[in-house]
């Protein structure tokens, strides 16, 4: 069972304690299956500045291999954010810093590579929309992160190349929100998550509907609690492919309660995963 984040990774730098974090969807996901027990690596773009350097440099001591990214002359993706009673709060981005000008087309190099995952994990702002068909059938299952910022149409227009879409709906209405998921899966996607703040999280299977409540906690920290959901869901559902004879009701049900309890305690670490460096 391996995992591959791939796309997008940042620093998440801290204004108000001029301190940045290494982060991004497609990287923390790789992270944190990793802090389940998942081999994982991670695959993407670095900049040149010190900003890539602490991330690279935090990749190698947690042990993801990063032996298949790219390095570009100019800035790392870097984000700009504060901490409001617990609450992350985006302040802006320089969206992606070199992921910009660097296509992403060059994970195609070494499809023995892709090839040798059990799933990869990639997100909207991974510069990857215009590879899914390519990586679709390459990898047995495809996970992607819509976030909370997306077009419904142009989402689903997606659907045909992932198996597992998860969607950040915590300013939906709830019927709003099933019938995207009931569109979602229409469209092609086995499992649509929607995950909403403080409400319950909808899982939509293209039969059956599931729900699971998020695990109370006075929060340190908000920032990467929806990617531990994601790496929680993930790696519960890989483990859960292995047995044969497991109820898929019983699967899904498993990985929601695993997805709520990581996605908690996440929420008590101050950066994505730690790993701060003050400028």
């Amino acid at each position: 069972m391996k995992l591959i984040g791939i796309g997008d990774n940042v620093v998440d730098d801290y204004a108000h304690t001029r301190t940045m974090y290494p982060g991004g969807n497609a990287l923390n996901v790789a992270v944190y299956a990793s802090q389940l027990g998942c081999e994982s690596a991670y695959l993407g773009v670095f900049g040149s500045d010190a900003a890539a350097k602490h991330v690279q440099q935090t990749l190698a001591e947690r042990g993801i291999n990063t032996a298949h990214c790219r390095s570009a002359d100019g800035p790392n993706g870097r984000a700009i954010l504060t901490i409001d009673d617990g609450e992350r709060v985006f302040i802006g981005s320089n969206e992606g810093g070199v992921s910009k000008t660097v296509s992403m087309a060059f994970i195609f190099d070494d499809t023995d590579y892709l090839q040798s995952f059990s799933i990869a994990h990639t997100s909207a702002y991974s510069y990857m929309d215009d590879h899914l068909a390519r990586l679709r059938p390459l990898v047995p299952l495809i996970s992607y992160d819509f976030s909370d910022d997306f077009n419904a149409k142009q989402a689903l227009s997606f659907c045909p190349y992932v198996d597992i879409a998860f969607f950040s709906c915590a300013d939906w209405t709830e019927s709003a929100t099933l019938d995207l998921l009931q569109q979602a899966s229409a469209h092609g996607c086995a499992l649509a998550v929607a995950t909403r703040g403080a409400h319950e999280a909808i899982l939509y299977d293209g039969q059956s509907w599931f729900r699971q409540a998020p695990h109370p906690v006075t929060p340190t920290d908000t920032l990467g609690a929806g990617d531990a959901f994601i790496s929680g869901f993930l790696v519960s559902w890989l483990d859960n492919q292995d047995e044969k004879d497991a109820p898929r009701a019983a699967s899904i049900e498993n990985a929601l309660g695993k997805a709520a309890a990581f996605a908690a305690e996440i929420c008590l670490v101050q950066g994505a995963f730690g790993h701060g460096l003050r400028y």
